[in-house]
């Protein structure tokens, strides 16, 4: 692991934040999300383009995954709890079918071209990831996060995190040659959901007491500095029950909506935001190898083949997903799309199959293309789908969602 001096660590910083925020304001000129611009930002530093930034550098990583945790808080600040259960029957029907469907087409492509089964099951697991992180900053930027189909995208990537966190722990034990039992699994299934509920149960009691009390103390910073806390201590919570970081983070903000100094603490954090989550996008962007796409080196070639048909599987399995819940009568196309990223998700399985052993370094590169095409694809779909609102238009009435969602 390289180590940074002070100097070249603040060079660095200089370097990721101004690209970032460069490549952002340029990507909104050709009216297209900021999350865009900084991803292609990344690519373009990375260590496969000017080589300017290593993601892999200890420091920059922790940096990164704050910077989801700071984005995955500030979503769940934006987010009415109500409004997410409601669309919850919609939101678990799109998270199993956005998992099982890619599945089921990955692991066909792989049969297809004569891969082993064990290569075919952790490239099928590859395709079943959804990077949250990025629907939801790009649904932010528009301004769309309270439409009925920003919630049942936010709600399904919730479920399929879940999903997603039990396939990462069989695979990983497939992997290692382990055997892998349904005690398991009904074991991490029980932990993730379990700790969702309680947290959310008793959040709501000892939170607004909290936060009652903390208001009454007139110092600069009183609010920010407990919501920081609550978001970490949630995300740290999470991880040492066995669920996701990212999941603790949004749960933090969940609990804080309906506090009085909600707003205020939305508006303290989203400076805080300003900071960490270009570095958490430009550190997704600088992930990619590019290199990957030049059909001119002959061993490209088959790469390209693979990862081609892994990405039209990637696609279309998430797609359809979004048409899952019939009864839903919004724009089901936006749900599809909103759940097509695989982003920083779909590099840990690809990884984890590179370093057990199970794919060689063709097949790696094909599922990085996957990764690639599905994380920048995504956003100006979305942008096409779903125009920004304008500043001055009122979000939508609360009692629009349930003609929307109920089953006829």
């Amino acid at each position: 692991m390289e180590h940074l001096d002070i100097p070249k660590f603040l060079g660095l910083m200089v370097i990721m934040l101004g690209v970032a925020k460069l490549a952002g304001v340029l990507a909104q000129r050709i009216s297209q999300p900021a999350v865009l611009g900084e991803l292609i930002a990344g690519m373009i530093i990375g260590p496969s383009v000017l080589g300017l930034v290593d993601p892999n550098i200890e420091v920059i990583h922790l940096l990164a995954e704050v910077g989801v945790i700071i984005l995955l808080f500030e979503i769940g600040l934006e987010t009415d709890l109500k409004k997410l259960l409601q669309v919850g029957g919609a939101s678990t029907v799109v998270a199993i079918v956005g998992v099982a469907l890619p599945f089921i087409l990955g692991y066909m492509v792989c049969w297809f071209l004569g891969l082993s089964n064990l290569v075919a099951i952790v490239a099928g697991a590859a395709l079943t990831a959804t990077s949250v992180g990025i629907t939801a900053r790009v649904l932010s930027d528009l301004g769309r996060l309270q439409e009925p189909e920003s919630q049942i995208v936010l709600g399904a990537a919730i479920i399929d995190d879940i999903i997603g966190l039990i396939i990462l722990t069989v695979v990983a034990g497939l992997t290692q040659g382990q055997e892998v039992t349904i005690f398991q699994v009904v074991k991490i299934t029980g932990i993730a959901f379990g700790f969702l509920i309680v947290t959310l149960l008793l959040g709501s009691l000892i939170v607004p007491l909290l936060f009652r009390f903390v208001g009454q103390i007139d110092l600069s910073g009183t609010l920010t500095v407990p919501a920081v806390i609550l978001a970490f201590s949630l995300a740290w919570l999470a991880d040492q029950a066995g669920s996701a970081m990212i999941m603790g983070a949004f749960t933090a903000g969940l609990l804080l909506v309906k506090i009085p100094q909600a707003h205020e603490i939305e508006v303290s954090i989203a400076h805080l935001g300003h900071f960490f989550v270009p570095l958490f996008f430009i550190s997704v962007g600088a992930a990619v190898d590019v290199r990957v796409l030049n059909p001119v080196n002959p061993a490209n070639r088959q790469t390209l083949l693979i990862g081609s048909l892994l990405v039209i599987a990637a696609i279309l399995g998430k797609f359809l997903a979004g048409y899952a819940p019939f009864w839903f009568r919004g724009k089901k196309s936006v749900i599809g799309v909103g759940m097509i990223p695989r982003g920083e998700v779909g590099l840990i399985f690809a990884q984890m199959g590179l370093s057990s052993g199970v794919f060689n370094a063709r097949l790696f590169s094909a599922i990085t293309l996957m990764v690639m095409v599905t994380t920048f694809i995504a956003p100006p779909l979305l942008k096409f789908l779903f125009p920004a609102k304008h500043p001055g238009q009122e979000p939508p009435e609360p009692e629009g969602i349930e003609d929307l969602v109920t089953k006829p």
